[in-house]
């Protein structure tokens, strides 16, 4: 893998285990700055972290520049491991579909403290339907410090050809995830295994407007580009979820509601509200506050939204080119993959990247209070 530029990963790891430097902690009391983790001239979309100071990331298969992991561990002198191991992330020689990751959307420490994998498997979001007897759609969960699978859960029961599984979350036994291909929330028990479709194409799911990044709207050829399901945050008391397409506005439901079995799909559907009207978002986050943090990637920034629904400018910085997936450390730092999805092939009119590497993973250290209660 070739890394560009490598930024105070030992600062980085200790943030990362609740450790702040002494420059973090002069920066908390000023305004918002943005401080560079890790650079690399391969796009990466996700970073999770433990408290144990693991660092981990993702990167597409969309990202091109180079080869290395699909999934990885950043280590404390600046290299990338692949994580669990380098068979786990070959699939191109294995063809394993349960045992290797086809297409990683997601990756995430969850509340049981594993490392949970989203794989959408053969899917190609706004592009052909997936192989009738390709790879399929799974979770796998890991153990972060061994490696060692722990759930292995493949999503045939909640997905369709047309599916592209994209983010997770939790709360209690039920996964939550969203579905970006085919719009609909997919939910899993973990007591059962039983998985459910709710809220299929209704309005709250689908992509209804066009996408804009830059002050330009996504194409996808001569095609407006339309991501379904796709950010989604569960409230620190589990009572909320709240949930949106990529191009907004964001929605909310209750958790009771959305895993009440024996309401039907339009009694579900009329109690879930509008809650903001969100710009064209790349990742969310949320602290232990309630408050979302939300990339408006027309306008280079991040929103601050309060759970009554006020938005401010958390931090607006040309840098922060298509906010991705975010992650609250331990330490209550804001880290943003800023990773140009915007500017690859796959979203131009000539389908030539304009990508300018190297992409980065910035840090806000703003002192949240972490939503995850482990």
């Amino acid at each position: 893998m070739q890394i560009s530029r490598r930024f105070s990963l030992v600062a980085a790891l200790a943030l990362a285990i609740g450790v702040a430097s002494p420059a973090a902690r002069a920066q908390s009391s000023s305004a918002p700055v943005l401080r560079t983790v890790y650079s690399s001239n391969r796009i990466m979309n996700a970073v999770t972290t433990t408290n144990a100071g693991h660092v981990f990331m993702s990167f597409p298969y969309w990202g091109g520049g180079g080869h290395g992991p699909t999934v990885g561990e950043l280590l404390p002198d600046g290299s990338m491991r692949p994580f669990p191991d380098a068979a786990w992330n070959d699939w191109e020689q294995s063809r394993d579909a349960l045992h290797s990751f086809v297409r990683v959307n997601a990756i995430r420490i969850g509340p049981d403290r594993l490392l949970w994998v989203v794989d959408s498997g053969e899917a190609n979001v706004g592009g052909k339907p997936n192989p009738a007897n390709g790879a399929p759609p799974k979770l796998v969960a890991f153990d972060p410090a061994t490696g060692r699978p722990v759930h292995l859960i493949v999503l045939r029961q909640g997905t369709t050809r047309y599916s592209y599984v994209d983010d997770l979350r939790f709360h209690n036994d039920t996964l939550i995830l969203t579905d970006a291909g085919d719009p609909a929330l997919i939910l899993v028990d973990l007591r059962n295994g039983e998985q459910r479709r709710v809220l299929s194409h209704r309005q709250c799911v689908t992509d209804e407007r066009p996408m804009r990044a830059e002050g330009h709207i996504l194409m996808t050829g001569n095609r407006e580009a339309r991501v379904h399901a796709d950010q989604l945050e569960v409230s620190p008391d589990g009572q909320i979820l709240y949930f949106q397409p990529s191009s907004g506005p964001m929605w909310k439901v209750a958790t009771a509601d959305l895993e009440n079995t024996s309401l039907t799909d339009a009694q579900l559907n009329a109690r879930v509200k509008f809650f903001y009207d969100t710009p064209t978002t790349g990742g969310t986050a949320i602290d232990g506050d309630g408050n979302l943090y939300v990339s408006d990637v027309d306008r280079l920034r991040i929103l601050k939204i309060t759970p009554d629904g006020k938005a401010t400018t958390f931090i607006a910085d040309p840098r922060l080119i298509w906010a991705d997936a975010m992650w609250i450390t331990a330490s209550g730092s804001l880290w943003i993959p800023a990773i140009q999805l915007n500017r690859t092939a796959t979203f131009q009119r000539d389908g030539v990247s304009r990508v300018k590497l190297p992409v980065s993973i910035y840090a806000v250290d703003a002192r949240l209070k972490p939503s995850r209660q482990y």
